[in-house]
């Protein structure tokens, strides 16, 4: 996946949730000026533009402190949306009988990067996807980028 780095997450996690909010996801893109910290949250709910503002100025003030990130970089903070990026096996398995649409950080076998399926199932650490009348199995480390499409 297209993640932030693994002590960024550390970072960012504990103060979406202290605020109350459930954290989807995090990813770093970019570089130099150009780079993006993103940051997904949620709620039942859902998400307001207030809330958005809210756990920016915490977020801000961890990363401050820490100063996990070399050089710049500007942060949003957003809802994951209607077509929301999956970040862990555990929301492939939420969202099981969903259309997503994944990249790949290789081409499969097949010589494949991209695919567009129904989520079958999780299991261990492979998404059984149902993509053109047939069963395809991604392990989730092979995973670059994922989302939920509403429209296919």
């Amino acid at each position: 996946m297209n993640l932030a780095p693994v002590k960024l997450l550390d970072l960012i996690q504990p103060a979406v949730e202290g605020l109350g909010y459930e954290f989807v996801g995090a990813e770093l893109v970019g570089q130099g000026k150009e780079s993006i910290l993103r940051v997904y949250i949620d709620t039942d709910a859902g998400v307001l533009v207030g809330d958005c503002t809210k756990v920016s100025h915490q977020i801000s003030g961890v990363l401050d402190v820490e100063d996990p990130i070399s050089g710049q970089y500007n942060l949003e903070v957003s809802s994951p949306g209607i077509e929301r990026p999956l970040f862990t096996l555990e929301h492939f398995e939420r969202f099981k009988g969903k259309v997503v649409k994944l990249e790949l950080r290789q081409a499969t076998l097949e010589g494949q990067r991209k695919f567009t399926g129904d989520v079958l199932e999780v299991n261990g650490d492979v998404i059984h996807l149902h993509v053109d009348e047939e069963e395809v199995e991604i392990p989730f480390s092979l995973i670059k980028k994922a989302r939920i499409i509403v429209n296919v």
